[in-house]
């Protein structure tokens, strides 16, 4: 018995020696395939030198344990994932998970193996990828990788044993075999790790050399974009800017979209989500992301799988835009392409903040060279050494220069001569660091011909107010005083100076209101014959010498002498309320003066005159109106026809100066005035109310003149009333007292012919006035 069971343990023993022969054996034979595998791949020198080792030590993982397939997790400690890489035609894709789900994930948390018969009733186990590959996973064993300081490096997994299930010692075999290659595994994953930074940063380099020399703000886009689409091996790139003032996301530049622009509200969608809350955005698959919106994709034809989003940051801090990527060839973007995505953006940003200050500080030249090209004043700018650095077409034209003739010459090159005042100037600027100005000096041009400018030289300051240059501004002032000089015949000094600060365009034609006075010499043929031609000529000098300066006075314009008569303008080109009260009271005194310059001529034997003048308001045409020859600034319409009228019926009614109703309807002073008659004159088919002014209410003789003016239309009244006896009495009364008065004359016997030779039942009281 004893015996039996002493043998019984021998035979053990020797079943465990030689089982364990066996293992050993297995695992010489594993570790020498192992180190072929190595020598080889180490003699290929390729740069997929961990791919090829992976794929080859699965290869005799899987045919050492009579496996049906095997795979390696290797962790990346960046995104605490676990990877694997699996050859499919000449493409290497890659498997990512989070390093804690799945039996690898266990395993690799726990540094446990698994030996699993039936796989659906591991709760670990995730049956998702044999539904999504159709492949059936029975049984399963799984070691971790560890380095020889005891480190978890990764997993490995073998997958449905051919010849039955997996066994403690296949387990055991398979720890011991891994453990060897753990040490090659991350031996080679360092190298290509270290290679991949190499890579990465020379790239990185290469990246910013390549935007952050881009100015023009199309093409860093594209740069941009193409970058982010090779460097994350992705399908496409979208980079969105975004735009403040319509609260969207713009994109100018997009893969596979052309050159159509995409706007979206800036808080729409993925783009608008890593915008708003600027954090990135990583979607594995965009069609369960209720974000997403599939238009896009139905109307291109592109199928979008995984998306990653990074918003554009600048160093204020503001997101400036959104760069999107999508469909990273091998799976979903991973934690690692999130950080190149940001290195890019940050890069981006700054390359962005960059080409938008060149646009500014470009736009800003154009802006100043427009401003200078447009300015009418002359401008021209020196450098430190007193050389022409800027003129502009002003400045060419004033100093009858070609460009080429100033740019780069000095100040003492240019104004020499009679031009060496403006050299004075710029050397008293630079001593001084203040402006210097001076008015209405004369500057001889290239061509000989002097010019009238006024010139103002100051110094140019940079911000921390160093002189770096001089500017000259040259106002060419020849034709204003060419303009002041002429106007000044017709006009005072104040409307000379409105009408040269409003420049041409108050000479322009235009229709408006002005009164106009015409005023004529009483008899006036028969006086220059008399007088002769050359009393004539200064009898003439005299009187217009005298009445033009109170035309002046009272802010009228002279618009023209038509022989003995001045024509007069109150109003244009600059219409005031006063228009009307200025032309009466030029009238007033203009007979007041009259009688001055009579009693002058008087005590000197020398004839008198007599005056007419008749006003009206109404609408003119107002301007330059000639011929290319000679222009003159002048009004033209009925209004100034019937002022002209009005002078003319003076002589029917005895009176001197006569206003139509419109213009006593504009007057604001306190008059004296009555309605003398309803006249039609030639050429008008309405009649005209026509007044006389007698003086001004506050005159010596104002009492005198209203009792005339209450008698004279209370007797108008009457002979209105058709009641014609009765009228002509009333006036012969008014003789009495007022025996010179011309219109009281003239409705006196007026009533006496009507008396014996009545008007018929049609007569309104308007009288036709005959003539002109």
């Amino acid at each position: 018995m004893t015996s039996a069971i002493v043998n019984s343990a021998v035979d053990a023993r020797c079943a465990d020696v030689a089982d364990s022969a066996r293992m050993l054996k297995r695992i010489d034979e594993l570790a020498g395939k192992l180190n072929a595998l190595i020598e080889t791949t180490d003699r290929m020198q390729q740069r997929e030198s961990l791919d090829v080792l992976l794929h080859r030590i699965m290869e005799l993982i899987t045919e050492s344990f009579d496996a049906d397939r095997s795979s390696l997790f290797l962790y990346d400690a960046e995104t605490d994932e676990l990877f694997s890489r699996i050859a499919q035609g000449e493409l290497i894709n890659e498997i990512r998970f989070p390093a804690d789900t799945g039996i690898a994930g266990s395993v690799f948390r726990t540094g446990e193996g698994a030996l699993i018969h039936n796989a659906y009733e591991d709760p670990r186990f995730n049956p998702g990828i044999d539904a999504e590959t159709g492949y059936i996973t029975e049984s399963l064993m799984a070691v971790p990788l560890r380095t020889r300081g005891g480190e978890i490096i990764g997993v490995t997994e073998v997958l449905n044993k051919r010849g039955g299930d997996f066994t403690s010692d296949d387990q055991m075999l398979l720890g011991a075999f891994t453990a060897h290659a753990a040490i090659v595994l991350e031996n080679a994953r360092l190298n290509e790790r270290a290679a991949l930074i190499r890579r990465e940063e020379s790239q990185l380099f290469e990246v910013t050399q390549a935007i952050s020399s881009e100015l023009d703000i199309d093409k860093l886009l594209r740069k941009i974009i193409n970058v982010a689409t090779e460097m994350l091996d992705a399908e496409r790139s979208t980079l969105f800017l975004h735009d403040p003032r319509g609260c969207e996301l713009i994109s100018r530049v997009a893969e596979g979209i052309g050159s159509r622009e995409i706007r979206i509200p800036d808080r729409t969608g993925i783009a608008g989500e890593a915008f708003s809350s600027r954090q990135v955005v990583n979607i594995a698959d965009a069609y369960q992301d209720e974000r997403f919106n599939a238009d896009v994709d139905r109307q291109t034809g592109f199928v979008t799988r995984s998306i990653l989003c990074m918003p554009v940051v600048n160093k204020m801090g503001n997101a400036v835009g959104v760069v999107q990527v999508l469909n990273k060839s091998g799976g979903p973007f991973t934690r690692r392409d999130e950080s190149r995505l940001r290195l890019l953006a940050t890069q981006s940003a700054i390359a962005l903040d960059n080409a938008r200050l060149f646009r500014e500080v470009l736009d800003e030249r154009n802006y100043s060279e427009n401003v200078l090209r447009s300015l009418t004043n002359g401008v021209v700018t020196l450098d430190v050494q007193n050389r022409v650095a800027k003129v502009n077409d002003a400045a060419l034209e004033t100093l009858g220069c070609d460009i080429r003739d100033l740019i780069g010459r000095s100040v003492e090159q240019i104004f020499t001569g009679d031009n060496q005042w403006i050299l004075g100037m710029v050397r008293r600027v630079n001593e001084t660091r203040s402006v210097e100005h001076a008015a209405d000096t004369e500057f001889v041009g290239e061509r000989g011909s002097p010019v009238s400018i006024n010139l103002m030289t100051s110094p140019i300051f940079d911000s921390e107010r160093n002189v770096i240059g001089t500017m000259l501004v040259i106002e060419d002032i020849t034709r204003e005083k060419r303009v002041r000089s002429t106007m000044a015949r017709y006009m005072n000094k104040e409307l000379v100076d409105q009408l040269v600060e409003s420049g041409d365009a108050a000479l322009g034609g235009r229709s408006q209101e002005a009164t106009v006075l015409f005023t004529d010499i009483a008899d006036f043929t028969s006086i220059s014959e008399r007088i002769g031609a050359d009393g004539t000529v200064e009898l003439l000098n005299d009187y217009f010498s005298e009445m033009v300066e109170i035309i002046f006075e009272h802010h009228g314009i002279l618009d023209k002498y038509i022989g003995d008569a001045i024509m007069a303008v109150f109003g244009t080109p600059f219409p005031t309320v006063r228009d009307a009260d200025n032309a009466v009271t030029v009238g007033l005194e203009m007979q007041r003066a009259l009688r001055l310059f009579n009693d002058r001529r008087r005590a000197r034997g020398e004839q008198t005159i007599d005056i007419r003048i008749g006003i009206n308001t109404d609408r003119v045409v107002a301007g330059n109106i000639g011929s290319a020859r000679r222009m003159d600034y002048t009004v033209i319409g009925d209004g100034v026809n019937l002022a002209a009228r009005l002078e003319s019926a003076n002589k029917h009614f005895g009176t001197t100066m006569l206003l139509s109703d419109t213009t006593v309807a504009r007057l604001k002073g306190d008059y004296l005035t009555r309605e003398v008659d309803r006249i039609r004159v030639k050429g008008r088919e309405l009649p005209v109310s026509v007044h006389e002014v007698l003086c001004p209410r506050h005159a010596v003789d104002a009492t005198d003149r209203a009792i005339l003016i209450t008698q004279f239309n209370e007797s108008m009244r009457v002979f209105r009333q058709r009641n014609w006896q009765r009228a002509q009495s009333g006036f012969q009364e008014l003789l009495t007292r007022f025996p010179e008065d011309g219109p009281t004359l003239m409705f006196s016997r007026r009533a006496a012919h009507y008396a014996t030779n009545p008007p018929g039942d049609d007569w309104d009281g308007v009288w036709e006035l005959e003539g002109k």
